[in-house]
């Protein structure tokens, strides 16, 4: 199978799989919302927003160096994932001391320290399950973390159902995740060992030999590990700190209901990043072996994938400012009417979501993390200063705007470092005729007074065809669809 067959595949299971979860988290988000009310809601978002921020320190980034690693030289597989599993038992300690300390010395009520405690195992729980996804896409056989995440979100969907069902309190709502996270490692656990590697906890010591350069290392496996994935992990921790400080503060100086006023609208958001996260997750072992074997098909690779999340990303943010109101009057009804607003707002920050997955992808594949870390502390720091300064006076809706800023300055940022390494190209080539097609489309959302759906269909065919006709697709484009249908 050739390389772009590959990612096609890979991206289509992934894009499946996450159709269907993000469909099942989409209805269950909604259950959620409509039965705890928005303080209920505030609650459960803001443990969720706590135990993501803690989880990072078990997750440390060690997935991701796995993926790139194992992608280059797949006799590492074993390696890896047995001193992975020794460095993460030790961590996971760290994060649920930390979690008790957060939680005795915040005297939250022991509800909402329930949820707490519950939601945060199960991230803990999760990093775990990531270590056998990480094999899984290493090996480019993404299928089996398609079922893994379809089977989490069943549990989820199901199990929120059955909590609605026979009217339980919000720590079950809290149970539900940790339960789902148990029986997704327990299904990953599984298949790792009948289609790859049986895993063993090990402490490697030895010397170490590199998969990008072959060449023996003066230092032990544990070392290279920590020193390769700690600044993965410190930029994963800065960014979540960026993106979820919002909820927590939110909660801090406006209450519970602003907090889920504003998560309803981000969860919307939230829901449409499968789309660029299925295509990294299939592309990044491609080009983390084309760091190694062709810097040019890299940036060639790269600068594509640039453009084809632009091209969806930004008619996402144009259509659903003009239809934000029916969408959450349809789905969370008039009690969220607050929430209008802030998805209008909010949702600009698709594009940069977009095109960030694909930079930051590229830059991990570049082996260039550790120039990442300096420009995701800016990013946290101008987060957090500019809600500190503007939640208590203007609360929601500043915490929609700083959200946007803040992705615009990540973009900026990590576009620069991409610029500095060699990979640069002309953005503006690349903006202007998916912007028009956009503004057509506006304008037919603008005209058309019907039903939202067939909006919606109507408006994805008008701004498709405004792209073909201003030829946005070129030679190359269209080289590309072909090959990953069969055609050449």
């Amino acid at each position: 199978m050739s390389a772009v067959s590959k990612v096609a595949k890979n991206t289509t299971v992934l894009l499946i799989a996450q159709i269907i979860s993000y469909a099942l988290a989409f209805f269950y988000t909604i259950y959620t919302a409509r039965y705890l009310g928005a303080s209920g809601f505030g609650i459960i978002s803001s443990a969720l927003a706590l135990g993501a921020i803690l989880s990072i320190f078990t997750e440390l980034g060690l997935s991701t160096l796995t993926i790139r690693e194992v992608s280059r030289d797949k006799t590492l597989a074993n390696k890896y994932i047995g001193n992975t599993l020794a460095l993460k038992l030790i961590l996971s300690t760290i994060t649920i001391t930390a979690m008790v300390l957060l939680v005795t010395l915040g005297h939250y009520p022991p509800q909402i320290a329930a949820v707490i405690y519950y939601i945060t195992l199960s991230f803990v729980v999760g990093a775990f399950t990531s270590i056998f996804y990480s094999i899984f896409q290493a090996y480019e056989k993404m299928e089996f973390q398609s079922i893994g995440q379809i089977i989490n979100s069943i549990i989820m969907f199901s199990g929120i159902l059955l909590i609605i069902y026979y009217q339980k309190s919000i720590i079950e709502f809290g149970l539900i995740y940790l339960i789902a996270s148990i029986i997704s490692l327990i299904y990953g656990f599984i298949i790792c060992v009948w289609k790859f590697v049986l895993p063993k906890i090990e402490i490697d010591l030895n010397l170490w030999r590199s998969a990008l350069t072959n060449i023996e290392i003066d230092t032990n496996l544990w070392k290279f590990l920590i020193s390769e994935a700690v600044p993965l992990a410190i930029s994963g921790i800065f960014l979540l700190i960026a993106f979820k400080i919002d909820t927590l503060l939110l909660l801090y100086f406006n209450g519970t209901a602003p907090a889920g006023f504003y998560n309803a609208a981000y969860g919307l958001m939230a829901a449409l990043m499968f789309v660029p996260f299925a295509y990294v997750s299939a592309i990044f072992p491609l080009l983390s072996r084309l760091n190694v074997s062709s810097k040019e098909l890299l940036k060639y690779s790269y600068e594509k994938s640039f453009k084809y999340l632009l091209i969806l990303g930004l008619p996402i943010a144009v259509g659903t400012t003009l239809l934000a109101s029916p969408i959450i009057l349809l789905l969370y009804k008039s009690g969220f009417s607050q929430s209008i607003n802030a998805l209008q707002i909010l949702i600009w920050a698709i594009p940069l979501i977009f095109i960030n997955y694909i930079l930051g992808t590229a830059i991990n594949s570049i082996n260039k993390q550790r120039e990442t870390v300096k420009t995701t502390f800016i990013v946290m720091i101008l987060n957090i200063v500019l809600n500190v300064l503007l939640l208590p006076r203007y609360g929601l809706i500043a915490a929609c705007y700083i959200t946007v800023l803040t992705e615009l300055t990540c973009f900026m940022l990590w576009y620069h470092i991409m610029n500095l390494n060699g990979y640069k190209f002309n953005i503006l080539k690349l903006v202007y005729k998916p912007f028009i097609a956009s503004l057509v489309m506006a304008l037919a959302i603008i005209l058309l007074h019907t039903n939202l759906f067939i909006v919606i269909i109507l408006a994805t065919i008008i701004y498709f065809a405004a792209l073909y006709f201003l030829k946005t697709f070129t030679e190359d484009d269209i080289s590309l669809i072909k090959r990953v249908i069969g055609r050449t």
